[in-house]
């Protein structure tokens, strides 16, 4: 491709080092007749080593400049578009399965993508994503770390997630201020039945004050919902384990 300035609105940072994109192609590991959808191909960093491996997938693509060059390699659907505004469900189905979700994904919106593509997690096989590691790390957090927080009960109640390596800065270019990580993410085949949305609001009243024992927040939060049930308030919101909170979002709902 010919050359192309990174656009800071667009949270730019290419992949260049070949060991590394080798690496995640392998973590990857796609096949033949999935359906393989990259969200911010960019140069084509990791879409042309896939493209080695599989004749054909899907990429999501912002930039316009970027999403004509990408038009002209042949077994690639663009998809020119705010991945915020793609409907992942009519893409599963206009493929007749689930989908492979894959990218280096802008860090300035990283979290608002993985909260869209929750809304769409019974259309999707797996995740593969770079991210910011402090990001993967709250991600894939076990309770009583201070990684441990809302987006990690937000996601592991839905996904078994792991981090699967590191990716040093100067593997891009520009090189970004922060350490990589790459991240794979399984729905669960049988989640529990869940209120998601009460979810989100009990959790975030617990980590409101996570200095705090949750009888300073969480507990405020229950009687204002005028919940009588029991949950242990003497603990800090970081050592509640995920299948507690959403235990406690199903007495809830059952209230």
């Amino acid at each position: 491709m010919a050359q192309h300035i990174a656009r800071k609105r667009f949270g730019q940072h290419f992949l260049t080092d070949v060991h590394i994109i080798e690496s995640i192609c392998d973590a990857i590991d796609p096949q033949a007749g999935e359906a393989l959808v990259e969200i911010g191909p960019g140069l084509g960093a990791m879409t042309f080593p896939l493209l080695n491996r599989i004749p054909a997938f899907s990429v999501v693509e912002l930039d316009r400049d970027l999403a004509a060059k990408l038009r002209k390699r042949e077994g690639l659907e663009v998809i020119e578009s705010d991945v915020l505004k793609v409907d992942f469900a009519a893409l599963a189905a206009a493929k007749g399965q689930k989908l492979r979700v894959v990218g280096n994904l802008p860090y300035n919106i990283s979290t608002p993508i993985l909260f869209h593509l929750l809304g769409f997690v019974d259309q999707v096989e797996d995740q593969h994503f770079m991210l910011q590691k402090e990001v993967v790390d709250r991600m894939a957090a076990s309770p009583g770390c201070k990684d441990y927080g809302r987006l990690t009960v937000m996601l592991q109640w839905r996904y078994a997630i792991e981090s699967v390596f590191d990716v040093p800065p100067e593997a891009f270019d520009p090189p970004p201020r922060v350490m990589s990580a790459i991240v794979r993410m399984q729905p669960y085949a049988k989640p529990p039945a869940l209120d998601v949305k009460l979810l989100g609001e009990l959790v975030a009243a617990a980590f409101s004050q996570r200095r705090k024992l949750l009888r300073h927040s969480l507990g405020v939060w229950l009687t204002a919902q005028g919940f009588s049930g029991q949950f242990d308030l003497q603990r800090r919101a970081e050592e509640v384990p995920v299948a507690e909170y959403v235990a406690l979002a199903q007495a809830l709902s059952q209230a």
